[in-house]
């Protein structure tokens, strides 16, 4: 009789649905980098969306302060992204159920392979610390919310 250890079992699983879930990034269709409408143009610098900002907490301002200092260089002051240099943030693809918030803190402190857009990587945020991101991500959900990302 053969019998299987459980830990190398969920392991095994582990790594399948690793693979599995690599493989399904990859296999998705990379969104025009040009979020604009048909025909629009953006010139370099240019927001990539419009965003419409919401009534913020004095906590998501202090998000805001952060992540204008340390993002919006690439991802645009409001996180509508930057024609040139980086991914709206205020995208279907952000949304929580997709890009959850340990996405945010992973991207800040190790960087990020592009795998949506075609950007390139994105390094990771020098000098940021984990409350800074948690304050980032309040900001960020807060806009993505009032821009009918949930």
């Amino acid at each position: 009789m053969i019998r299987s250890n459980p830990k190398l079992t969920y392991a095994g699983i582990a790594v399948l649905a690793a693979v599995v879930a690599g493989w399904a990034l990859t296999r998705t269709a990379a969104p025009d980098q040009n979020a604009m409408g048909a025909g629009d143009t953006a010139a370099p610098g240019d927001p990539l969306v419009p965003v419409n900002m919401p009534a913020l907490t004095n906590a998501q301002q202090i998000g805001q302060t952060v992540f204008v200092a340390k993002c919006a260089a690439c991802h645009g002051t409001n996180a509508g992204g930057v024609d040139g240099a980086g991914p709206p943030l205020i995208h279907k693809i952000y949304e929580p159920s997709h890009h959850a918030d340990i996405a945010f803190y992973m991207a800040a402190e190790q960087g990020v392979r592009a795998h949506h857009w075609k950007f390139g990587d994105m390094a990771p945020v020098e000098g940021i610390t984990r409350a800074e991101v948690a304050s980032v991500i309040d900001f960020i959900r807060a806009v993505q919310r009032e821009n009918g990302i949930n």
